[in-house]
């Protein structure tokens, strides 16, 4: 039986400040799965508000955690800033992040509670559906 590797991952901005808007929302939900994928990694959910990011992923059992958090962090910020997105500030992120394993029989519920992020967070919601996926206007 193949394993299974299933994470709930979050990291925020720096000092929570409210630095997502709705372009760099839609920039990290096209950019953050090609960046885990070229991980190992596989983006089943991604609940994007203002000043935090929550992904579900699923993992290859052998995959550098650190090493694959640095990339979905620094690159998304590195583009982001480079292409313009944030003309308030940079997009800069808290050092750190919160990760949890998520076994098989939690994964359903732990999508759907990443995928409400808008519904939790309404005062942080960016042009998002309550159910966390892109609106028209960001090109579903």
């Amino acid at each position: 039986m193949p394993v299974r590797v299933y994470v709930h991952l979050t990291w925020t901005t720096l000092q929570r400040q409210p630095l997502i808007n709705s372009e760099v929302a839609d920039f990290l939900r096209r950019f953050l799965p090609k960046v885990a994928q070229r991980h190992g990694a596989r983006v089943l959910e991604a609940g994007i508000v203002a000043d935090h990011v929550h992904l579900v992923l699923q993992l290859l059992p052998v995959i550098n955690i650190p090493r694959l958090v640095q990339g979905l962090k620094g690159a998304s910020a590195r583009l982001a800033n480079r292409d313009g997105l944030t003309p308030r500030a940079p997009l800069r992120w808290a050092e750190g992040y919160d990760l949890r394993s998520v076994g098989v029989r939690q994964l359903r519920t732990v999508i759907e509670y990443v995928g409400r992020q808008a519904q939790r967070h309404p005062e942080l919601a960016i042009g998002q559906r309550p159910s966390g996926r892109p609106t028209a206007e960001q090109g579903l």
